[in-house]
């Protein structure tokens, strides 16, 4: 008899797992539904691939200074033309693409993961968040882009501290923004029951508080890596950047201002590219906040 109604116990595991991947593929078609969406996925893996292809995308030595050609435009040996100490602008363009984008994933891992650690602490501990938040407020009365330039200044100008100089503006973000949600779920029936239950920490984090901090740090994730880019782009163009030598699109078009009036497209092709991709990459986080906020959706 017990085998009988062990046998006929429903799938439960499987109709969940259906379920959640149902609800997966239905966020995935309303994701590309509009064509913005659809053109800004396709510039972001326009980028990427550059990036990737950098050597076999009949590029040179990026760093490789000929005089000779100095200021030259475009041609059949040099596509965008030359710097002016003779570098192949579209070789630079193209390599740059690899230093922008290591930024903006990177300040991403550095903010969110610090920030998400501090606001778990933060929303579950009175005591903690009594402390941290008033450190949080104090940073974020300092504009990012001063502190950015000032911690870039006392510790030099290298990719590293580039990273961190533009991810520690962002953690405060990312701390407060955890730690709403953290203080909205810690009070729901489910973690009560856990908490009852003498659940422990670690286990109460990682199955009741990471997953619903999930979709706003996916929305919030890519906006800091917009505005990572960005920052670093102003950073090199007011010489509080990445090292001149390192080829990234700040640093060419803070070498292509003062010769704009003699070669336009040593500025104007990685500054466009700066605009595609933070366009892209806004268009996207946009419809992410849509899909995953029921409310949003229901507004649509």
């Amino acid at each position: 008899m017990s085998e009988t109604s062990m046998s006929t116990r429903p799938p439960v595991t499987t109709a969940a797992s259906s379920t959640t991947s149902d609800s997966n593929l239905s966020i995935l078609k309303s994701l590309f539904v509009s064509w913005p969406v659809r053109i800004s996925v396709a510039v972001l893996i326009f980028v990427i691939a550059m990036a990737v292809l950098a050597p076999i995308l009949r590029t040179v030595d990026p760093v490789h200074l000929d005089p000779a050609v100095r200021l030259q435009g475009p041609s059949w040996q040099h596509w965008l033309g030359t710097d002016a100490f003779g570098r192949d602008v579209y070789s630079r363009v193209v390599y740059g693409a690899r230093v922008s984008l290591t930024v903006g994933v990177g300040v991403v891992i550095i903010s969110v993961g610090l920030g998400l650690s501090i606001g778990i602490a933060a929303g579950y501990s009175r005591i903690v968040d009594a402390v941290v938040m008033r450190v949080m407020d104090g940073m974020m009365a300092i504009p990012g882009v001063l502190l950015a330039i000032t911690l870039v200044a006392i510790s030099g100008a290298t990719l590293t501290t580039v990273l961190i100089a533009i991810s520690v503006p962002d953690i405060p973000r990312v701390v407060r923004m955890v730690r709403s949600v953290i203080m909205g779920i810690r009070k729901e029936s489910y973690v009560e029951a856990a908490t009852s239950l003498g659940t422990r920490l670690p286990q109460m984090v990682w199955r009741h508080l990471l997953p619903n901090t999930f979709a706003p740090l996916l929305v919030q994730g890519t906006y800091i890596f917009a505005s990572a880019i960005m920052t670093e782009a102003i950073l090199s163009f007011l010489g509080a950047g990445i090292p001149p030598e390192i080829p990234s699109w700040g640093n060419l078009m803070a070498d292509g201002r003062i010769y704009f009036l003699l070669s336009p497209g040593i500025i104007l092709y990685p500054g466009l590219l700066v605009s595609l991709t933070v366009l892209g990459v806004n268009l996207l986080g946009d419809a992410l906040r849509d899909s995953l906020d029921p409310r949003m959706a229901k507004r649509i």
